[in-house]
């Protein structure tokens, strides 16, 4: 594993670095539990995560351990999939985008997991096994059934099923008055997932299998006055289930006549009897892996009856500890959580201000079918998971130390009555080794974190754990002054955040953006996942995946400029295994050297396309990581890791863009196909994004290879080709053309704007080379309208800050944290919501308020470019520029006053402020001081 020189740098140089106390604390507060997960409050140490909700009576802690994902070792490479290559060219060419898309998604998709016997099971559901009765008839007595509500418009999960697949019966009646006697009535349920065989008083109405809306018609002569009878067996066989009805939850679900609506008819909006039948579908075959939830620690707490006061729940970004605290009967209670890397345990820490207060019994369990808990020994529970269909197996073990009271286990629980103190550590393995090797031992993981609690206090973990967490969080500070909300709870701060003048909760944003990338992607680890490490569900949204056509990418936008620099570790190791199965996947779909990745990734290392042709044929994942190989070096100046890491994946990435490109037979340029722009437009040859991240990646390899001395005929030959491929151009509308031909729709709000990757991330397009693109992909991004899910909103912060529109920009904050919606904005916990919770846009928010502060993409590092009003007053410390650059920077009534650099590899200093250029020459290790005109101090 490689060692990064830039956190040697940081650790001694501790003195230089920022403290972190601010002038506002760095904490999210709340004075109520949590009342949802997107409530509760996360920890993490890069391996385990936790969400905190915080209850008085019942505390809940979900948990997740990074490895447990669903799948298996296998192959995802269709074989002979680049003999169909020439004839999808041949039809794009030709203009024939159908019949494109129909060939790849039959010939050029990425092979699926193997399925199970899906009709044998519905004949088994069919057949009434597992249910006693006819559920089905109207005389059917349902009276010792639960009840649901319906529809669960986020699938049946949302509502009592968690993470549940199978079968499910669900009964309710209906009332009919004289006016609707004598006539067909409609039975509009909307969605099922994913299949119903529904009955109105014992008779079969209708039977769908699929997503389609169901609209059944119930004949007149089965109506009659009075109480009817409706019963559905619903078959989920993978992901969200149940009635789901429309996703505009203001239109019901009902009974009415046909020609009319539920307004005129009877709503179906209500709780209905439910009976599970069956829980074990069989495997549904999946392109890719999902990351898993692994369990839930709960608490319920034996306290005496009275009144709650002064409760209030904390997470403390200096420290990473989330605490409890509330008084019950005149007794104060504390508890204290976080999640420690040196001792690789999750801690809960109970006090109260009375001894003999504390007294709970604490319980571990799973969503997993397959879980078993057992006794470990006398202050030790252990539960056994297994996902299903798959290959993996975890373990989890809950051990606990007290201060005088007693414990008990019982049934599986562990049981303490009148303690002094509590501390709760609890851990996880898996049986994961790498993408190919599953022969780990689940319960050694846990046995090797409990022998590092031996002879340790619970000061001297919690202690360990705030100093190793420190040693990243203390790399920067921020400080943007007071703010009118900022003695307000975290909610409420979110809900008048729009429209009041609170610039600390913006500082707060970015160091909480810091906070979570620390917590998730700590060196040794996975990369941060869709939703960094935390998930509560078997099928979460987009499978908790790696996407890689922007969002595992926004996870690291902050890494360096934010001085987390070592935080990229698992991600660089991640790209050298996926260099690994991209090799395979190059030749195997394009016949072609070097490597490459597709849109979506999981914790096999899975390359090929996926999901449908129209989308999963992006070839871009290689080069944009690569990207950040490159950009790791130019923030660390680090030579050693550009030869010995970073340049060899960027040149096998740049030798598959060599021979995949082939020429254009209408503009003679040579052309990224097949393709598209993420995810827009359907499959195409020529996408402005692919020319723009493939040109970068050349340029970034000549001037790797420069430095290195090194490669002569190769960087050769990639200049040739820099100067072959086709160039951005602008359109009849004044904007960036986003494919080859001029086809741009003004009126089009499509979420991605994929063909702006020039501006940000990358530097293809900046003002000082082309200013005549740059206002054509401001155009672009005027025309595609400031609306957008949680992270496509924080990509235009970044587009907006490198314009240099900072109240524009800063209005796209604004509309990041705000209440989350159907466009995106901020969970109760300042998770961002795609909607659902997607954390790539916490880390690209983050991103995007320091672009505002500091630009290094271009040849000058710039201070201040998008200052927007609404930031007067600023102090930070820690910020970095490309050329291996620390920053202190401190401006008020938004003019610069002072700024500190220090030079971490020696060399030329370019800088730019209000059009004022200067340089100045720096030696390794130095500190220069200017003032706001940019002269030495």
């Amino acid at each position: 594993m490689m060692m990064y020189k830039v956190l040697g740098v940081i650790i001694g140089l501790i003195n230089f670095q920022a403290a972190v106390a601010q002038e506002s604390p760095m904490q999210l507060w709340y004075t109520k539990p949590a009342a949802t997960w997107t409530d509760a409050l996360p920890i993490g140490n890069g391996r385990l995560g936790a969400m905190i909700f915080s209850g008085i009576a019942k505390d809940h802690i979900q948990f997740n351990e990074e490895t447990l994902w669903s799948g298996k070792p296998r192959n995802y490479d269709r074989p002979g999939a680049a003999a169909h290559l020439p004839e999808i060219r041949k039809l794009l060419f030709e203009g024939k985008q159908q019949e494109a898309e129909k060939l790849a998604a039959d010939k050029f998709m990425g092979l699926q997991s193997e399925p199970g016997d899906r009709q044998q099971w519905v004949n088994t559901i069919k057949s009434g096994e597992g249910i006693s009765g006819r559920p089905e008839l109207e005389s059917f007595n349902d009276q010792s059934w639960n009840t649901i509500q319906v529809p669960a418009y986020g699938g049946w999960e949302t509502v009592g099923l968690p993470n549940f697949d199978g079968a499910v019966w669900l009964r309710t009646t209906f009332e009919v008055k004289e006016n609707l006697l004598g006539q067909d009535l409609i039975l509009d349920l909307n969605r099922v997932r994913d299949q119903d065989f529904t009955y109105v008083n014992g008779q079969l109405v209708g039977n769908t299998d699929g997503t389609e809306p169901r609209k059944y018609t119930i004949p007149a002569q089965l109506i009659k006055k009075g109480k009817n009878t409706i019963a559905i067996q619903v078959l989920n066989y993978f992901d969200k289930g149940g009635i789901v009805g429309y996703k505009d939850t203001a239109r019901a679900i009902g009974i009415y006549p046909i020609g009319a609506s539920v307004k005129s008819g009877i709503s179906l909006v209500k709780p209905w009897k439910y009976k599970v039948q069956d829980q074990q579908p069989p495997a549904v075959a999946q392109f890719q892996a999902s990351y898993q939830a692994f369990g839930d620690l709960v608490l319920d707490f034996n306290h005496p009856s009275g009144a709650t006061k002064d409760y209030k729940r904390i997470l403390d970004i200096n420290t990473a500890v989330s605490s409890t605290t509330y008084t019950l009967n005149g007794v104060k209670y504390l508890r204290e959580y976080f999640a420690s890397q040196p001792n690789q345990v999750i801690v809960t820490h109970l006090t109260a201000s009375r001894k003999g207060s504390i007294s709970f019994d604490a319980t571990i369990s799973s969503s997993h079918h397959k879980s078993v808990v057992r006794k470990v020994n006398d202050h030790t529970i252990a539960i056994a998971v297994q996902v299903k269909d798959g290959a993996l197996r975890g373990e989890s073990q809950l051990t606990i130390v007290l201060k005088n009271g007693a414990i008990r286990i019982i049934n599986g629980k562990l049981s303490i009555s009148k303690a002094d103190e509590a501390t709760l550590y609890l851990t996880a393995g898996t049986n994961f080794i790498n993408d190919h090797d599953v022969s780990g031992d689940p319960a050694e993981v846990c046995r090797k974190a409990f022998s590092t609690l031996k002879n340790q206090s619970y000061q001297q973990v919690k202690q360990r754990h705030i100093q190793e967490y420190q040693r990243y969080y203390k790399t920067f500070s921020v400080d943007f002054g007071k703010g009118e909300n900022e003695n307000l709870p975290t909610d409420l701060r979110i809900e008048k955040f729009a429209a009041s003048k609170d610039p600390s909760f913006a500082a707060l944003y970015m160091q909480y953006g810091r906070y979570l990338l620390i917590s998730s992607s700590r060196p040794g680890t996975q990369p941060a996942n869709l939703q960094g490490i935390w998930n509560d569900l078997l099928t979460p949204p987009w499978g908790s995946k790696y996407t890689t056509n922007i969002n595992l990418e926004m996870n690291y936008w902050p890494a360096e400029v934010l001085n987390l620099s070592a935080m990229n570790e698992p991600l660089f190791k991640k790209i050298g295994a996926l260099a690994e199965k991209g090799r395979h996947t190059a030749k195997t779909y394009y016949n072609a050297n070097g490597w490459v990745l597709h849109h979506n990734t999981d914790l096999w290392n899975a390359t090929a396309p996926i999901n449908a042709s129209n989308h999963g044929i992006w070839v871009g994942g290689s080069g944009w990581l690569s990207q950040h190989l490159w950009e790791h070096y130019l923030f660390t100046q680090d030579r050693d890791f550009l030869k010995n890491e970073g340049y060899p994946l960027m040149k096998k990435a740049a030798e598959f863009y060599v021979d995949f490109l082939i020429k254009d037979p209408r503009s003679g340029w040579l052309i990224s196909t097949p393709g598209n722009s993420p995810e827009n437009g359907g499959m195409v040859a020529g996408a402005t994004m692919d020319h723009q991240i493939i040109r970068t990646l050349f340029k970034n390899c000549v001037a790797a290879a420069e430095v290195l001395g090194t490669d002569d005929v190769f960087k050769t030959s990639l200049e040739e080709k820099i100067k072959l491929i086709a160039p951005n151009q602008i359109g009849k509308y004044g904007q960036l053309q986003e494919w080859l031909e001029d086809l741009d729709d003004t009126t089009n709000k499509h979420r991605h704007v994929s063909h702006l990757w020039g501006v940000h991330p990358g530097n293809d397009i900046t003002w000082e080379q082309n200013p005549a693109l740059m206002k054509a992909a401001r155009q672009s991004l005027l025309y595609r309208g400031d609306e957008g899910t949680g992270w496509s909103l924080a990509w235009k912060i970044n587009f907006w800050a490198r314009f240099k529109e900072g109240d524009h920009a800063m209005k796209m904050v604004k509309m990041l944290i705000s209440p989350a919606a159907q466009g995106g904005g901020s969970y109760t916990n300042l998770f961002d919501a795609h909607p659902p919770f997607q954390i790539d846009g916490n880390f690209g928010g983050a991103a995007g308020i320091a672009e505002m502060i500091l630009q290094s993409h271009t040849s000058y590092i710039e201070l201040l470019p998008s200052l927007p009003a609404g930031i007067p007053y600023g102090a930070v410390k820690g910020i970095l520029a490309r050329g291996g650059f620390e920053f202190h920077i401190n401006w008020d009534k938004g003019k610069l006053v002072s700024f500190t650099v220090f030079s971490k590899a020696g060399g030329l200093c370019n800088l730019l402020y209000k059009g004022k250029k200067i340089t100045t020459p720096t030696e390794k290790g130095g500190h220069y001081k200017f003032n706001g005109n940019l002269e030495r101090i």
